[in-house]
């Protein structure tokens, strides 16, 4: 599974015009799965998303995670991601998940990062989305696992 990790003051993710989920202060991230993906490393990416240190501490350092700072986490699936690019003018998705898997894997994630105690909107799975955001530094990063 890859996450796109964006540290975030705003982010929206619309549907025919219509906010489906909303943040202040917090997490936006894209997510795909890929097809030799389990509900394991699903847990793990949750983890890791909640876990990981992208904001700053009363020194300037990045030293805390998203829970430390009160943030939330909006999740938007993006299959994208794990297009294969190294090669000719036109992206592969033979590594992306099945939809069924995909949006299984999505879900779960989702509910790894709830049980972990956060407000998680999100999109729509397959849905035509449009996201607005507004990176935070900037900051953002690729975690996989």
């Amino acid at each position: 599974m890859i996450a796109l990790v964006q540290r975030v003051s705003h982010a929206s993710v619309s549907i025919d015009g219509k906010v489906n989920g909303e943040i202040d202060k917090g997490l936006m991230v894209l997510v795909a799965v890929e097809h030799a993906d389990t509900e394991a490393k699903a847990k793990r990416l949750a983890e890791r998303v909640a876990g990981y240190r992208m904001f700053s501490d009363e020194q300037g350092k990045m030293n805390l995670n998203v829970g430390q700072v009160g943030g939330d986490i909006l999740v938007v699936s993006q299959f994208t991601l794990a297009a294969e690019t190294t090669r000719g003018m036109r992206p592969s998705f033979s590594k992306s998940a099945e939809p069924s898997l995909g949006k299984h894997l999505y879900e779960y994630f989702c509910l790894q990062l709830r049980a972990l105690g956060f407000k998680v909107p999100t999109g729509i799975f397959a849905a035509d989305m449009q996201v607005s955001l507004t990176n935070d530094g900037p900051v953002t990063f690729t975690l996989t696992v």
